[in-house]
């Protein structure tokens, strides 16, 4: 994977650190039906919860919120504590912990993760040092001969177990360098973009006139190619228009977004294709995956709220934006496959997808299928991030992919492109919250 994996992935980084402040509130907020007194939580919510991940609507929303303080923790650990501190995570029971090693700083460390409450577990390497070796590994490969060097197909940092994780095409063929021989190396499995081919013929009579919510479907159009995806979140972009944040592989035309050759966005329906809701603004596929969707004129009141998808339920409403951290429950809506829920399983991600790098991702355990792309993800009700890569996206159902996995001694990975880089990325744009 000669695509310079660490040096893509600091840059990559350092842009998503950009924006930290508050995401401004926007007209029309969803009112969510609640349930279990738990605050803007769907109804329906409750089952998923119960169903995926066994916690009750108020617990989902604490170990969302716990995940959040320690996602803060951590973005101040990293400069003030950088010989010692080794990541953070919700561990299985939800406990928030920190991992430390010994060196500078680990006294000044130790007491500041205890006065937040945190559970600090003892750790070899710390995070730099870890991301350090995936700089040096990067280095390794850009001096090897290609034979050597496409085997790495993606490098994550593990946190909870203090590693590093390599997916490889060949395990057992890949010799690593000395400073590498601790890094757990992994079958990478065949990771494509979960959308869909899709024959669009626009219509020309008015569609009803409800909202477009995150997780509905979406049709895009351009030179004959349809293919079938999810929208993303509703926000307005630098000078206030009606946008939608979407996946990037779900511009059949990326060359020209932007243009008035655009790719055209249709809202879908059971039995067939609505008319044009709006055009490809901006879009981003190698390293982030994502496109601004901007609405049409006609069509911008469809966009005007901060709604996702609960099938068979009142929708549930953004509240504003969260970073992903390792443990942290997540919820996801997609057109194929509904709503789902599950947890973040690492951070950092680096994976080479169909040619391309996607870096600085997120990975969960969910199953997400063709048509799923480009569909909301969230924590509590905080927007995390736009639906990108699956490794079982080949499968029909995820009852067939949850099998096949399990005999291979793995499970559903989707990998997902942080909100708040798509945010820090585009200065102005803001997603629609309550």
């Amino acid at each position: 994977m000669r695509t310079s994996i660490a040096s893509r992935a600091a840059v990559f980084c350092s842009a998503a650190v950009l924006l930290l402040g508050p995401v401004h509130a926007s007209a029309n907020p969803v009112a969510s039906e609640v349930s279990g007194g738990s605050d803007n939580l769907p109804t329906k919510l409750a089952h998923a919860l119960k169903r995926d991940l066994n916690l009750t609507p108020e617990q989902y929303l604490e170990h969302s919120e716990l995940g959040q303080e320690l996602a803060e923790f951590a973005k101040i650990a990293r400069v003030q504590f950088p010989d010692v501190f080794a990541g953070a995570w919700l561990d299985n029971s939800g406990t928030p912990t920190v991992g430390l090693t010994e060196g500078t700083g680990r006294e000044a460390a130790l007491a500041a993760a205890e006065d937040a409450g945190f559970q600090v577990k003892e750790a070899r390497q710390s995070e730099s040092s870890l991301h350090a070796q995936t700089k040096a590994l990067d280095d390794w490969l850009e001096t090897q001969p290609p034979s050597v060097a496409d085997l790495v197909r993606g490098v994550a940092v593990d946190i909870v177990n203090n590693g590093l994780v390599l997916r490889a095409d060949d395990v057992n063929g890949l010799q690593l360098p000395d400073f590498m021989k601790g890094a757990r190396v992994v079958q990478s499995a065949t990771t494509t973009f979960p959308q869909a081919l899709a024959e669009l013929a626009p219509v020309s009579q008015a569609l009803p006139d409800d909202a477009l919510l995150g997780g509905d479907a979406l049709g895009s159009f351009s030179d004959g190619v349809g293919l079938r995806c999810s929208f993303g979140f509703n926000g307005t972009d630098s000078s206030g228009l009606a946008v939608n944040i979407t996946a990037g592989h779900c511009d059949p035309n990326l060359a020209v977004a932007g243009t008035s050759g655009a790719s055209e966005a249709f809202a879908l329906f059971p039995g067939g294709t609505g008319p044009r809701v709006g055009t490809f603004a901006k879009t981003s596929l190698d390293v982030s995956d994502y496109s601004i969707l901007l609405a049409d004129e006609n069509t911008a009141h469809r966009f005007e709220n901060n709604g996702v998808r609960i099938p068979g339920s009142a929708p549930l409403g953004i509240t504003g934006t969260a970073d992903p951290i390792v443990g942290a429950p997540v919820c996801k809506s997609g057109a194929t496959t509904g709503f789902t829920c599950g947890v973040v399983t690492s951070v950092g991600q680096t994976i080479d997808v169909g040619g391309r790098t996607l870096a600085n991702s997120f990975s969960t355990n969910l199953c997400a299928l063709q048509g799923d792309s480009g569909g909301t993800i969230v924590t509590g009700t905080e927007a995390l991030g736009i639906s990108s890569a699956s490794n079982v996206a080949q499968y029909s159902f995820c009852q067939i992919a949850d099998v096949v996995t399990f005999i291979l001694g793995e499970g559903p990975e989707l990998f997902a492109t942080p909100i708040n880089t798509v945010l820090a990325e585009n200065p102005g744009l803001r997603l629609r919250t309550s």
